[in-house]
């Protein structure tokens, strides 16, 4: 593929990084040229100094017959406009980066539709929605960027009072609609069958419709739900993103902003949030806070030193998890050393988003749930999916262990029942075994690759 990205920042940079690879022709076009100059440095791609926004600048580039333009400055109006610019110019495809949530929602207007730009991503959303996800289950963020918050994905422990305790499944009758994923019983984790009965203590991954989800999760422990607090530390734009992902899961949130005017200006925009103008590294907040009965303590400040240092302070004072926020990779390796649980890297999300749009397969491998036992599987399913067309969930013969856990179809996404049925055009999340994509790909007439439109890359 002829690629161009604007931009030689941290995302543009990493984004070049994890292309480059698999052999992509790739141009990058930069204002400054001490940045392209440490780019040619690094690895074997074009270069162009000037303005990303100019038609020139972009038509010597080769946006004209390029068939990827990646917008990825730091000022959402450069990139907006040079994803406008490349797409008049005959680029196939556009992904602007946009940071303001103005116009990632599209409040007002659709820029995306409005100024024909293929995709909008934006890294503080996305890494919200994988810290979430953290907080959660494993493999909810896949859940999250397939079912655009409509489906909720939760580990829940059974508690002795719950109403599903000595019941199969096909009895259970929890509120709304809901599946469960996988259980793990004494630290050994599988995927259930229609007879398997609840016991006290499992732990169960369940996925439910997001509206009414809390009442779902409290069907399976009523003391456990809505009793989390977590802590977070910055009045960011990533903080701002992540309180309001938060807000649907029913948590305590306190946000610690050491600026006094950031909280003044907070406090009312997120009012489900207790905002305290209080410096974590030079006082006592995290002992006045109860940071030891914090479920979770997450560092979001633009410094990403200081988050390394609180979310390690944190830890330390009890916080049961402690993650931060990073952009570079610099000190990746001393997060485990400092006490720190995990980090979260806007520039690594935006990546993994960008790949994520560009991955056209039919089949793909969305997350792994428990390792070896549990896995998610997206299936595009077309016309020549003539075993599972028209039939009832129930009569098709899927893989064993092998279950259909969402269906997208047009706007609309649910969880469906046995009675349901699979349509040619329907996008579905599938839940089952490790390496079962060859039986995945037979039943739903679809060639099996490996590779996906811009090649098998990691991040």
């Amino acid at each position: 593929m002829n690629i161009v990205i604007c931009g030689a920042g941290e995302v543009g940079r990493h984004t070049a990084e994890v292309l480059a690879p698999a052999g992509h022709s790739i141009t990058i076009i930069d204002q400054s040229p001490a940045k392209l100059a440490e780019v040619d440095e690094l690895m074997d791609v074009g270069s162009l100094v000037g303005s990303c926004a100019e038609a020139q600048v972009q038509l010597a580039a080769g946006v004209d017959k390029a068939d990827l333009l990646v917008a990825a400055t730091n000022v959402d109006e450069v990139n907006l406009l040079s994803c406008a610019v490349a797409k008049g110019l005959g680029c196939k495809t556009a992904i602007s980066r946009v940071h303001h949530s103005g116009f990632f929602e599209g409040r007002g207007l659709d820029y995306a539709r409005h100024l024909g730009i293929d995709h909008l991503v934006c890294p503080e959303y996305t890494t919200a929605q994988a810290i979430a996800a953290a907080l959660r289950s494993p493999g909810a963020i896949a859940v999250e960027n397939f079912a655009r918050g409509k489906v909720e994905m939760q580990r829940v422990e059974v508690s002795a009072s719950s109403k599903a305790v000595g019941l199969p499944l096909r009895e259970l009758k929890a509120p709304g609609t809901s599946l469960i994923a996988c259980i793990s019983r004494a630290g050994e984790p599988f995927v259930p069958a229609a007879d398997t009965v609840i016991q006290q203590g499992d732990v169960v991954t369940v996925l439910g419709e997001a509206k009414g989800f809390d009442q779902t999760s409290k069907y399976y422990n009523a003391e456990q739900s809505g009793r989390r607090k977590i802590i977070i530390m910055g009045g960011s734009t990533q903080s701002v993103w992540l309180c309001r992902e938060l807000k649907r899961l029913n948590l305590s949130v306190r946000m610690l902003i050491s600026d006094e005017a950031r909280a003044k200006e907070l406090a009312p925009k997120l009012e489900w949030v207790t905002t305290i103008n209080a410096d974590v590294i030079n006082s006592d907040v995290l002992q006045e806070e109860r940071v030891d009965q914090a479920d979770a303590f997450i560092a979001a400040t633009d410094d990403e030193e200081t988050n390394i240092l609180a979310a390690a302070l944190a830890k330390t004072r009890g916080a049961k998890t402690s993650m931060c926020v990073m952009q570079r990779p610099t000190y990746l390796h001393l997060i485990e050393h400092v006490g720190v649980d995990r980090a979260f890297s806007p520039r690594a999300t935006a990546v993994i988003e960008f790949l994520r749009l560009l991955d056209h397969r039919d089949l793909r491998h969305l997350a792994t749930l428990s390792e070896g036992i549990a896995e998610l599987y997206e299936v595009h399913v077309t016309d020549k999916a003539e075993q599972v067309l028209g039939k009832k969930l129930a009569e098709i013969e899927f893989p064993s262990h092998c279950l259909v856990a969402a269906i997208n179809r047009g706007e609309s996404v649910y969880i469906p029942g046995a009675g349901d049925t699979i349509q040619a055009g329907d996008t579905a999340v599938l839940i089952g075994p490790a390496k079962i994509e060859k039986d995945l790909a037979k039943l739903f007439g679809t060639k099996l690759s490996k590779r996906s439109a811009v090649g098998a890359v990691s991040v």
